[in-house]
């Protein structure tokens, strides 16, 4: 008699081991770190270009804003995001002819190795300097 009460008993109990482990039906998402705000500045002349580099810990969000751009009144410089490959800046975004308040934005797939690049785009004069700063917000 016992046995078969145990027999019985038996799926019952896995069944109820089974129901209390699953009590909660929304899955906890995975945390991600807080953003990091990388700022870069310096400065372009005429055919020069400036490269900076930058390691994201983790996919999502990149944004690069150029937030400054000083020198004679209008100027526009070449400006990109990119993937560093070896030791080039392979560019996935441009504008060649950014100005204070561009924004470059995109989705990181995992961590890697990002570079910003400031340019002359042809639009320089000679002898002229320009000043630029660039805050890049990523993971």
């Amino acid at each position: 008699m016992f046995r078969l009460l145990k027999i019985r008993l038996l799926p019952v109990l896995f069944l109820a081991c089974g129901l209390t482990a699953c009590d909660d039906a929304t899955p906890t998402a995975p945390t991600r770190p807080d953003p990091v705000t990388t700022p870069f500045s310096g400065t372009v002349t005429q055919n020069g270009a400036a490269t900076h580099t930058l390691t994201t810990t983790t996919g999502g969000l990149v944004t690069a804003t150029l937030t400054n751009v000083g020198g004679p009144g209008g100027q526009v410089i070449g400006f990109s995001l990119g993937n560093v490959i070896g030791s080039a800046c392979s560019v996935v975004l441009a504008n060649d002819t950014a100005t204070a308040g561009v924004v470059l934005s995109g989705t990181l797939s995992g961590t890697t190795n990002l570079c910003v690049r400031m340019y002359d785009a042809g639009t320089l004069p000679g002898g002229t300097v320009v000043s630029y700063t660039v805050e890049v917000v990523h993971p």
